[in-house]
Parts: C-alpha cells; sequence; structure tokens
C-alpha cells in the first residue's frame, strides 16, 4: 500500500475530517496545540497543519491519534470516556479501534 493511500485509509476518513479529528481530540485534552505536539512528539507548526488540513498525519502520528483515542476510552474518568465515544461515532462509526 503507497503512503498516500494509507493516510487516506487508515482511520477511514480524510481530511479535512482528520484536521477535526485532531482538534477535537486536542480539545478533550484540554492541550494546547504546542502541548499536543509534545505529546504526539511532533512540532506545533505540524498539529496546526493537520488541524487545518494543510497536511496530514503520517503513518505513525496516526497510530498515535488512535491508541490515544483508545486510552481515552478506558479512561476512569467519565467525561473523558464519553466524549471520546462521542468522537468515535463522529469520525469513526463503523470502526472498532483497537490500539
Amino acid at each position: 500500500m503507497s503512503a498516500v493511500a494509507f493516510h487516506r485509509d487508515y482511520l477511514g476518513i480524510k481530511q479535512p475530517a482528520i484536521g477535526q479529528l485532531i482538534r477535537e481530540l486536542r480539545q478533550t485534552l484540554t492541550l494546547t496545540q504546542e502541548k499536543f505536539a509534545a505529546q504526539l512528539g511532533v512540532s506545533f507548526p505540524t498539529i496546526n497543519r493537520w488541524e487545518n488540513g494543510h497536511a496530514t498525519p503520517s503513518p505513525l502520528a496516526l497510530r498515535q491519534i488512535e491508541t490515544l483515542l483508545n486510552h481515552l476510552a478506558e479512561s476512569p474518568d467519565g467525561a473523558l470516556r464519553e466524549r471520546s465515544q462521542a468522537i468515535r461515532g463522529k469520525y469513526l462509526p463503523s470502526r472498532n479501534l483497537k490500539a
């Protein structure tokens, strides 16, 4: 599978939806773009480009985002669990995520 096909198909959503998912996930965690970037090991401009639809996350970053979403779904914090489920339902309705 080519890198382009992987980016397009990995989570089953396309830009700008991937950017919206990233923004909602970051806001759910109450993180700035800078802090979210540090958590994922990327730069602030990278998060900004993803959220604004100017770039697509790498395969590694997509896996990290998926893992983070999975961890939120198992959080002891009920509000985080509910928000995670809402994000998954909105962007990944037909996908059962497993890290």
